[in-house]
């Protein structure tokens, strides 16, 4: 599992791309997001980017149990 540093920087860095994805659609930001998406789901031993995001964000200093981010769709 990779430090919390680095997956707190993952994690922010593929929200905001998939906020730019939304609003543009271009490739380079798909194609980024695909990389930053296999790189979480290899850093947290998952195969699904919502799984990786949520193992992620779970491994973050503060994180509880009953997080919210497992709640949501």
């Amino acid at each position: 599992m990779a430090h919390p540093a680095v997956l707190r920087n993952l994690i922010e860095q593929y929200e905001t791309l998939k906020v730019l994805q939304a609003e543009n659609g271009r490739e380079e930001v798909r194609r980024r997001m695909d990389d930053l998406a296999y790189t979480l789901c290899v850093s947290t031993g998952t195969r699904d980017v919502d799984a990786a995001l949520i193992a992620a964000r779970h491994r973050l200093p503060g994180a509880r149990p009953e997080d919210d981010s497992v709640l949501s769709a």
